[in-house]
């Protein structure tokens, strides 16, 4: 009796568990143009923008200038022009409430910039703001905290805060996988990037405690962190037909995480 009272309770704790994790679903496609036959069709989803006042969602893919943008409406049905670029080899992309605009880093020392964008919300231009390389690695994707007026950036086990001038401010170790009952690991090193996880692209949420996320390839989890201590708060699993890359493919815009699906040539929305 005390067995099988055991089994049960066991059984019951498992089922608790799962429960306990939230598990996303699909709510939204963002179908990019071209394919992969065309000329210039870019690979590699590099960021997804939300827009809230233009009520559009702005996707680019990672690679070159000359690589597709395109914009959506709240339905995710694409708006702009399929010959639509890029204007610059974009890495990250955000709305900052300051400015109005879409903004957003380029690769290596191509700079921050701002797209000037028409009465339709259709890019008109682009204006590198900062020129130089302001992240800590090439391949960096930046992401807004709009409170702190700061641009973050994942590199190896740290992410590192940028204000508006593209100068260095603070930095947080992450504590992968670990809540803060756990504390820190005896094998953590800062140099070192985990193999489980995207290592290009870190979200921002503005969730109070859960403020920054990473994206999990190994489990298919979306996992987010507290911004001021570095551990894990909360777990978001995918669904199994996911497809996490270890980098870039990952985004965070107008409340939905977003993974790009290659081959499909889909950002696809989970919520």
């Amino acid at each position: 009796m005390k067995k099988l009272f055991l089994v049960a309770l066991s059984t019951t704790l498992s089922i608790t568990v799962l429960h306990a994790q939230t598990i996303l679903k699909k709510v939204l496609e963002l179908k990019m143009p071209k394919t992969a036959d065309d000329d210039m069709p870019g690979k590699r989803g590099a960021c997804v923008a939300w827009h809230p006042l233009q009520k559009k969602y702005y996707a680019v893919f990672a690679g070159n200038e000359e690589y597709p943008m395109a914009v959506f409406n709240d339905k995710g049905n694409r708006i702009s022009d399929e010959d639509q670029t890029a204007m610059i080899d974009t890495r990250g992309l955000w709305y900052n409430p300051s400015t109005k605009l879409i903004s957003g880093n380029a690769f290596q020392d191509n700079g921050w910039f701002d797209y000037e964008l028409d009465s339709k919300g259709m890019l008109a231009d682009i204006d590198v703001v900062n020129e130089g390389e302001y992240q800590p690695d090439d391949q960096s994707v930046g992401t807004y905290n709009p409170t702190a007026k700061q641009v973050l950036f994942l590199f190896q086990s740290q992410v590192y805060m940028y204000n508006s001038d593209g100068e260095k401010q603070d930095s947080v170790m992450i504590h992968w996988g670990r809540k803060k009952a756990d504390g820190p690991g005896d094998d953590e090193d800062i140099t070192e990037a985990p193999e489980d996880y995207n290592y290009s692209t870190v979200i921002y949420t503005g969730i109070k405690g859960q403020e920054i996320g990473f994206l999990n390839i190994t489990n298919k989890e979306i996992e987010l962190y507290d911004i001021k201590t570095g551990f894990l708060t909360k777990k978001l699993a995918l669904p199994s037909t996911s497809t996490p890359e270890a980098t870039f493919n990952f985004a965070y815009a107008n409340g939905i995480y977003w993974v790009f699906n290659m081959e499909l040539r889909k950002w696809i929305g989970y919520k």
